[in-house]
């Protein structure tokens, strides 16, 4: 039966294999071309030197790599400012001693609600160290901002650490940070650096030892120095931890907009705390990851910002502020660690009682020293009254006694066993069985030693005053 279908010539073998490899060439010189589009490209660097007010940047050269320093990659140091003055003097102390290249460091100041001279003295601090005449102490761009937030709760230990304020704070301290980065940040930044001006220790490689652990963010331990009286050191940030089944559960609990606190009894979370777990003795390279993380000392790649993340100035997952900020991170892929064994020092700060304290013990002082004053005076008086002849009584004993042979005198010996001493000298009851060394009767003969009361009624009854009184010991 024959086939409906038209009869075609059959291709030959050659216009077959010439066909095959014009397909492949093909693939091939759109493969290479694409690879050389792509390789010319990224060194491509347009010029826009002839428009006008124009800059272009490639916000792949800002990548935040684990050895920023030695790729001159630029760091945004935020410094977050109220009522400062008194911290001032030892934060740029700290500055000067970072050993990141100072010209790579650029510096962003917020002054917020101050009600001393924080302004004026962070302007006097900055000309002094930009003015230094070692050109490697100053730093690169510095920018000062200032915006009050309505911050109406005090600035000493129990009013910021007090728990009623700590919603509110966290949320208003949040919109702060949030205003700092976004106008501070600029598109050749690769890392950005959270740090208080109220730490009192920190090493100057700071910068260094936390970009080398290549984290997205990540933060030192906090501790605090105390007085000897309340045990001489404390964990100061608590808001470095990993989640835990009993916050996750508290949090169900509470309202859409309550933000849970750490270190307060009022929200028990059994988290681990990245302060709790510190060893004096431990590698400082270990590290933590983390979930809510603290404000006091903050490395992160500034691509994290640039991603979406903030300082969410609400209630995010029943946090705010940084602990939310370590949440949101988290929650959108960045790495969020800590590490345990590598500690800064945050100034002790007293609290109410610990003034309170510290006011009693004032008193206590004052007192003592009043009491030793007295002392002195009464001592003064005593001397000038009366004569102390005690040392005077031992020299006259020594002179007469020094020519004495008291070896060969007679030894007397009592036995005062069974007298109730007492009643003998109530009345006068004769002693009895008085003895010499070789066990001899000294007193009123055989009677006084055999007890017969009739004979030594008849006899002298001596007293011990008697014999005292009697008794020669120049004779045998």
């Amino acid at each position: 039966m024959n086939s409906l279908s038209p009869d075609y010539p059959k291709a030959s073998p050659l216009r077959t294999s010439c066909g095959r490899l014009s397909v492949i060439g093909v693939v091939v010189f759109v493969l290479l071309l694409t690879s050389k589009l792509l390789f010319f490209g990224s060194l491509y660097i347009p010029n826009f030197d002839k428009v006008e007010n124009t800059e272009y940047y490639d916000l792949m050269d800002a990548h935040g790599y684990k050895d920023g320093w030695r790729r001159e990659e630029r760091v945004l140091f935020c410094v977050p400012l109220r009522d400062a003055s008194p911290h001032l003097p030892m934060f740029f102390n700290h500055m000067r001693n970072l050993t990141y290249p100072h010209h790579l460091i650029d510096l962003a100041f917020l002054v917020s609600d101050s009600s001393d001279n924080t302004m004026g003295d962070l302007k006097q601090h900055i000309n002094d160290i930009q003015n230094d005449p070692d050109v490697s102490v100053r730093f690169g761009e510095i920018e000062i901002f200032e915006k009050d937030f309505g911050q109406s709760i005090g600035q000493g230990f129990s009013d910021r650490h007090g728990f009623a304020a700590q919603g509110p704070r966290r949320k208003l301290m949040a919109r702060a940070r949030n205003w700092l980065w976004t106008v501070a940040i600029k598109p050749y930044h690769s890392w950005v650096y959270w740090r208080d001006a109220d730490v009192e220790t920190v090493p100057g490689e700071i910068l260094e030892d936390l970009m080398h652990h290549d984290k997205d963010v990540i933060v030192p331990n906090v501790w605090r120095p105390l007085p000897d009286w309340l045990g001489n050191q404390q964990p100061y940030d608590l808001n470095s931890w990993q989640e835990s089944d009993g916050g996750l559960q508290l949090a169900n609990t509470l309202d859409e907009d309550a933000v849970i606190v750490e270190g307060y009894v009022e929200y028990s979370t059994w988290r681990p705390h990245l302060a709790y777990l510190r060893d004096p003795y431990g590698d400082i390279e270990v590290e933590m990851p983390l979930d809510g993380i603290g404000g006091v000392s903050i490395l992160c790649r500034a691509s994290v910002f640039r991603a979406g993340s903030h300082f969410p100035a609400f209630s995010f997952e029943k946090h705010a502020e940084t602990e939310a900020f370590g949440k949101l991170s988290k929650r959108m892929g960045f790495s969020v660690y800590g590490l345990p064994h590598y500690v800064i020092w945050h100034i002790y700060e007293p609290s109410s009682d610990d003034l309170k304290h510290m006011e009693w013990m004032a008193q206590e002082e004052a007192k003592q020293k009043e009491e030793e004053k007295l002392r002195g005076i009464y001592d003064k008086i005593w001397n000038e009254g009366f004569e102390d002849v005690q040392d005077s009584w031992k020299a006259d004993k020594i002179n007469i006694m020094k020519n004495t042979d008291m070896s060969g005198h007679r030894k007397i010996v009592v036995d005062w066993s069974g007298v109730d001493e007492e009643e003998y000298f109530k009345k006068s009851v004769p002693i009895k069985n008085v003895v010499d060394g070789n066990g001899e009767p000294i007193i009123a003969g055989a009677d006084a030693v055999s007890g017969d009361k009739a004979a030594a009624d008849d006899e002298t009854q001596l007293t011990e005053k008697d014999i005292l009184a009697n008794f020669d010991p120049t004779k045998e």
